[in-house]
């Protein structure tokens, strides 16, 4: 009978650590809220209340854009052209709107909405042009250390790839912007439009 129980428990051990190494392998490959690479652990909330992060752009802004004319191609061409960027908070602080506009390319209209999750202490970062009418899906992020990094996909060649925006060199009347793309879940990235504002006034 004793023999039995011991079987029996370690029948019972040998189950539970098969169910647990499972888990934690199912775990791994959970993709992050950005939906861009796998990981070990769910993505870490950040720990301090970062509602007012955008409230730097609030105003109006002259943009010095800089385009890749072709994506993931090993292309070094670039446009080079001017717009117009203002902003306004919306939902007592809670979110932000732009509305961006530039003659290149025969004329863009965009519109961008930043959502702010108390719960998560994320930005959800949209944006939709007058090209298509399309809400694309929304980079996901926060600021630290005074640069924000916002994660997300979008679509290219029809593939959904990892993209990444970066908000740096922040100061009163300035602001740096990047966005890249990346072929490889998130081993390498390409910038492919990078933006300086101005503010003014």
């Amino acid at each position: 009978m004793d023999r039995q129980r011991r079987l029996i428990l370690q029948w019972g051990v040998g189950v539970n650590a098969a169910a647990l190494a499972l888990a934690a392998g199912a775990h791994a490959t959970v993709p992050t809220l950005a939906g861009l690479t796998t990981a070990s652990s769910p993505p870490a909330t950040p720990t301090r209340d970062g509602r007012h992060d955008f409230d730097f752009y609030h105003g109006r802004w002259r943009v010095q854009n800089r385009r890749l004319r072709r994506r993931l191609a090993g292309s070094d061409d670039w446009d080079e052209f001017e717009a117009t960027d203002e902003c306004r908070p919306v939902l007592a602080g809670l979110g932000s709107v732009d509305h961006y506009v530039t003659a290149w390319g025969g004329g863009i209209t965009g519109f961008a909405l930043r959502l702010y999750r108390p719960q998560t202490r994320q930005w959800f970062v949209y944006w939709a042009s007058d090209r298509d009418g399309v809400l694309e899906p929304p980079l996901v992020g926060a600021f630290a250390d005074g640069v924000g990094v916002f994660e997300g996909s979008e679509a290219h060649e029809g593939r959904m790839l990892p993209s990444r925006a970066t908000w740096s060199r922040i100061t009163a009347d300035s602001v740096h912007w990047q966005q890249a793309l990346s072929p490889d879940n998130g081993r390498s990235w390409e910038t492919n439009w990078v933006m300086q504002m101005t503010r003014i006034g």
